[in-house]
């Protein structure tokens, strides 16, 4: 059984969503309004929200993006429902994180279906990265923690979660702007300096893996997707 918040403005809609995902033996909870869905997720973690977009307060992109660069709410699921079938309002909330975009009218059975799908690969994949290992790099997501060649690195939480980041993201590079939003939870108005401030000093920490780390000139920084092979 997974919890879910349900962010729905339509009442009837909302109704029939909490029936069904009940009757799939789910425990569910609700809100109509952005602020109030942002104020549950913070009582009490879901396993996986289902979040309209258009909302009378705050959007549902702007309630993804606090979920998603929150320490405690950032592997919740999301799951967008929206009206707008543009493949740029697809891509948006892709990036913000969401694991699943769904445009209206839809089935609810097959949305059910979806959801349990998602939550099954969630669970495989947090209990299987739990702790990770790459290369002399070794990382305990749970426990802030971090080794490389088996001696645990001095890592403030706003290094680890950078660190965590990059490596999530890994072969895919982040540009200063976005690093600021996701990791410090900050506008891109703010200087950019502070991410490169902050990259120099974790690849001094990290010693022997500080080239996992790659800086692409213009735009910002990449983990790298793989390592090398041993010569």
């Amino acid at each position: 059984m997974a919890t879910i918040l349900i962010v729905e403005d339509e009442e009837d809609l909302r109704h029939v969503l909490i029936f069904n995902l009940e009757a799939a033996g789910h425990r569910v909870i609700a809100a109509s309004r952005g602020a109030e869905a942002i104020r549950l997720v913070k009582q009490e973690v879901p396993d996986l929200v289902l979040l309209d977009v258009m909302l009378p307060d705050v959007t549902g992109l702007d309630v993804c993006r606090q979920i998603k660069t929150e320490a405690a709410t950032k592997h919740t699921c999301v799951v967008m429902l929206t009206a707008r079938a543009e493949e740029i309002d697809r891509v948006v909330g892709f990036e913000l994180g969401a694991d699943d975009y769904v445009t209206k009218p839809f089935s609810v059975r097959e949305l059910v279906l979806r959801i349990s799908a998602i939550l099954r690969r969630h669970a495989v994949q947090h209990n299987d990265e739990a702790s990770v290992e790459f290369g002399v790099l070794r990382l305990d997501r749970a426990g802030y923690r971090a080794w490389v060649q088996g001696r645990e690195l001095e890592l403030t939480a706003l290094e680890f979660n950078l660190l965590l980041t990059l490596y999530d993201r890994r072969d895919r590079v982040q540009a200063r702007p976005t690093l600021l939003e996701d990791v410090w939870g900050v506008s891109a108005d703010v200087t950019t300096r502070t991410v490169d401030t902050h990259v120099k000093r974790l690849r001094e920490k990290l010693g022997a893996a500080r080239d996992y780390i790659e800086t692409v000139r213009g735009v910002g920084y990449r983990f790298v997707g793989q390592l090398p092979p041993n010569p």
